[in-house]
């Protein structure tokens, strides 16, 4: 009964021991690099004071365009505000931004206290659409040119050096 035992924890040990041994050698980790230079996807949001929607080839309309994710939960998104600001008197950048899956009256006063930067203002109350954007967590920034292709990708606050870029891009 103890050799069973011992085969037993043996083969337990083994098959552990591989399983972690191949899924370390597995990178699946979730990487958005690759959208880069590819064309946007066609997505719809819905205003955020009324039921119209904005498609996303609304922004070939503009030279270029940043979408920002955001919500006012998020403590990075209140970090990068300030940056946001600072980019939206840039005239041939526009900024839409995407509520995320964010209560609207926290939302407006969020944007009462630190000022709004976006040209327009979206929701994505369920966070559904904000995936088909490749957006995973917030917040996230995505910038397009004219034709809707994917310059830049920023996935947590933009930074100083980010904003730099940004300006060195557009202008």
């Amino acid at each position: 009964m103890k050799r069973l035992y011992l085969i037993l924890f043996c083969f337990f040990f083994i098959f552990i021991f591989t399983t972690f041994y191949l899924s370390l050698k597995n990178n699946k980790i979730y990487d958005t690099e690759n959208l880069i230079g590819k064309e946007i996807k066609y997505i719809e949001l819905q205003f955020f004071n009324d039921e119209k929607k904005f498609s996303t080839t609304d922004a070939k309309n503009f030279n270029f365009t940043l979408f920002n994710f955001w919500a006012s939960w998020c403590g990075p998104c209140r970090k990068e505000h300030k940056h946001l600001i600072s980019l939206s008197k840039i005239n041939n950048l526009k900024i839409i931004g995407v509520n995320f899956k964010d209560d609207k009256n926290n939302a407006k006063n969020f944007l009462k206290e630190l000022g709004n930067p976006f040209f327009i203002l979206t929701q994505d109350p369920d966070g559904k659409k904000s995936v088909d954007f490749g957006v995973y967590g917030i917040p996230e920034t995505i910038l397009v040119d004219e034709n809707l292709t994917i310059l830049k990708k920023y996935i947590g606050p933009l930074k100083p050096k980010d904003v730099k870029e940004i300006k060195k891009i557009v202008n």
